[in-house]
């Protein structure tokens, strides 16, 4: 994985002053680290360091003579906190693409976030951070908010003031002669607006029945509205359901009895804010319940946070959040996101505290 990784760097630094002859390539990042104190309520109560979702990334962009635009991503995650922990990953792990825009709209092709997935957008207030409210809404084998591979996607142009529609189809997780799985496609649809103080998106997901961890279906819908330049709140309101006989067998295998309540339809609803109380300090809040169709299988996410912006490029924060389990959840509010990452114990209220500093580049 070094090698690679050094060989793809050395490439790009010989080739991009050529390539910038005939496009506009950028290369980018994001250094995202956090020092946590995490508690689940049991037997561990540790401080650790944690690289959040932090990434190396090349974009490039062309206009073309007929006046399209021709556009290629490709991004990759990088542990800051550890460095080697990545020996293992292939290379472009994160959102790869190539794509063509112009009058017609966007399209493009590659392994990235879903459009259910980048739903969550307007009241994602604490990503990729203790508290991010994937802790609750990216459950057990009912899974979504996926990046997922093989994928094509279309977006309209804008109309109507500010809306776009997005559609995508992911063709395959796995193409190989030994692949059973003829049904295992996933469809996306999606709408958007975002105009003034309004942030609004909706968005279904289908897996079908051959997909990793089986059939399912997901509806969200994330507004937020900044009553003042200060005040943007949002609201959010999610349901996930699974084929019952991928339910059935999930409680026919022993190993999953335990937390088979976690694969059952669930709603997840909330409110979030966020209020600048000074030109460069914002403060944040956010509560998430989790409402499992099976008994004492509940969870709700509380996080409150503060961030300061040394720069346009550089923030520093910190995040207090807490999940409240029922009987049969363990959920945490630091699963998702987050190299830092302990599992949490049924029946206990999991609680961390972060101090976080983050770069774009």
């Amino acid at each position: 994985m070094k090698k690679t990784l050094c060989a793809l760097a050395v490439g790009a630094t010989l080739f991009t002053p050529a390539l910038a002859m005939a496009a506009d390539v950028k290369v980018y990042g994001r250094a995202h680290v956090s020092l946590d104190y995490l508690d689940d309520g049991a037997d561990y109560n540790e401080v650790g360091l944690s690289s959040n979702s932090s990434r190396l990334g090349f974009k490039a962009e062309q206009k073309l003579e007929n006046g399209m635009t021709v556009f290629g991503q490709i991004e990759q995650e990088i542990n800051f906190a550890s460095g080697s922990a990545n020996d293992d990953v292939e290379f472009a792990t994160r959102d790869t693409f190539v794509g063509l825009k112009g009058n017609f709209g966007q399209a493009r092709a590659g392994r990235f976030d879903s459009p259910f997935k980048a739903a969550r957008g307007p009241v994602n207030f604490f990503g990729d951070m203790v508290g991010d409210i994937r802790n609750v809404t990216r459950v057990g084998d009912v899974r979504f908010d996926e990046r997922n591979a093989n994928t094509i996607e279309y977006k309209t142009p804008k109309f109507g003031g500010g809306f776009n529609v997005i559609g995508a189809l992911s063709l395959h997780e796995d193409n190989s002669v030994d692949n059973e799985a003829n049904k295992d496609k996933a469809y996306d649809l999606a709408l958007t607006y975002k105009e003034g103080p309004v942030d609004f998106a909706a968005a279904y997901e289908h897996y079908e029945e051959d997909a990793n961890r089986g059939e399912r279906d997901g509806f969200r819908i994330a507004a937020a509205y900044k009553f003042t330049p200060e005040l943007n709140v949002g609201a959010f309101y999610q349901y996930t359901t699974m084929d019952e006989s991928v339910i059935s067998a999930l409680y026919a295998d022993p190993k999953k009895v335990a937390s088979a309540p976690m694969h059952e339809d669930a709603h997840v609803y909330g409110i979030a804010a966020d209020y600048k109380v000074a030109p460069k300090t914002s403060v944040r809040g956010q509560v998430f319940h989790r409402d499992v169709d099976a008994d004492d299988a509940n969870a709700t996410l509380l996080a409150v946070g503060v961030e300061h912006r040394l720069d346009k490029a550089v923030r520093v924060y910190a995040n207090l959040a807490t999940m409240l389990n029922d009987t049969k959840s363990n959920l945490t509010p630091w699963s998702q996101g987050r190299s830092n990452n302990i599992s949490g114990a049924y029946d206990e209220d999991a609680f961390g505290l972060s101090l976080g500093f983050r770069y774009d580049f």
